[in-house]
């Protein structure tokens, strides 16, 4: 039986490689490519059309998009339109996106569980092709529709899955998604804590923790030369621990750190701000909470992430031949 394992695609490369990139992946086994949408650089629904207008069988998902930029109709229509092109290969990957970003474009991020919960039930009744009238806190929707002439009128078969990272937001994953989008940068040891919040939530629904898919992005840089690779993971921790706070804490990196990092670090961060800065970043963090250094290396430690509960690694490639990461990690 061949494993589950997945692409994870940001803007490291340019798009049409990125086509070149999921083709190769499909080719060598790969169950699905979830393409990145985080900072104001890539959009994730163009590429994720282009992947499914290349590939027969991937599975095509978003990880993840915020729930607070797309109006709800907007966000089903768009999540149909894709179905259109890849009929039962799409999942919808959503999160509650960050600070200071969504700060610094108007959004207010206040009562995030309530928003996004409100977000996936309207979605996900509206998927189902059903009339739906809801007045909640964030979304106000009266009689609405997908209102498909021309097409298929059956209801979509999309799962949703939550990008969640603190314990709220994944209890409640459990209790109303389809599964959880675990997050990178973290130690395998993590996912103790995360499975037993989406068990909890799944109770909740009747449901148990079997029934919650449980897909986790993975940072991974795979070169035959260990410093090679390990050099490469550590330009991108500068500057995620700097940008992403959210991750630096799940990650346990110590606060005095990310400081620093964020002293050296502009918004946007340069390639000289990164180079100045990765310094600060140890090695023994990249070896605990990524996957980097030689094919058998990668290979291990994605092995620890699936055995504390991770059902599918989404493999980030962070640099380096990316077709190599792909042969590592094929399964056919």
């Amino acid at each position: 039986m061949t494993e589950r394992v997945a692409l994870y695609l940001q803007d490291a490369h340019d798009l049409r490689d990125g086509l070149d990139y999921v083709r190769y992946a499909e080719k060598r086994g790969f169950e699905a490519v979830w393409q990145a949408e985080s900072r104001l650089v890539r959009d994730a629904i163009v590429p994720m059309a282009a992947y499914a207008a290349v590939t027969e069988k991937l599975k095509i998902g978003s990880g993840v998009i915020n729930n607070w930029t797309r109006n709800i109709g907007l966000l089903a229509a768009t999540f149909l339109t894709l179905d259109d092109l890849a009929p039962n290969r799409v999942y919808c990957g959503i999160g509650a996106w960050w600070d200071p970003l969504a700060k610094n474009v108007g959004i207010d991020r206040r009562k995030p569980l309530t928003a996004m919960k409100e977000t996936v039930l309207v979605l996900r009744r509206l998927l189902a092709m059903e009339r739906v009238t809801f007045h909640g806190e964030f979304v106000h929707v009266d009689g609405i529709e997908l209102d498909v002439v021309h097409g298929r009128r059956e209801p979509r078969n999309v799962p949703i899955y939550i990008g969640a990272t603190g314990d709220q937001m994944m209890e409640m994953t459990g209790e109303i998604c389809d599964g959880a989008v675990l997050n990178y940068c973290v130690p395998p040891e993590y996912n103790v804590r995360a499975l037993e919040l989406l068990e909890s939530g799944a109770k909740k629904s009747g449901r148990t923790l079997d029934a919650i898919d449980r897909p986790q992005l993975v940072v991974c840089s795979v070169d035959h030369d260990h410093d090679k690779a390990i050099d490469t993971t550590r330009g991108l921790l500068t500057q995620y621990l700097a940008q992403q706070p959210h991750i630096a804490k799940a990650s346990g990196v110590s606060p005095d750190v990310v400081a620093k990092i964020q002293s050296i670090l502009g918004w946007p961060a340069t390639h000289e701000q990164i180079q100045k800065a990765k310094h600060l970043v140890p090695e023994e963090l990249i070896h605990r909470i990524t996957a980097s250094g030689t094919p058998d290396e990668a290979r291990a430690k994605v092995a620890e992430y699936k055995k504390n509960g991770c059902t599918c690694p989404i493999l980030y490639p962070v640099g380096g031949d990316v077709k190599l990461l792909i042969d590592t990690f094929a399964q056919a």
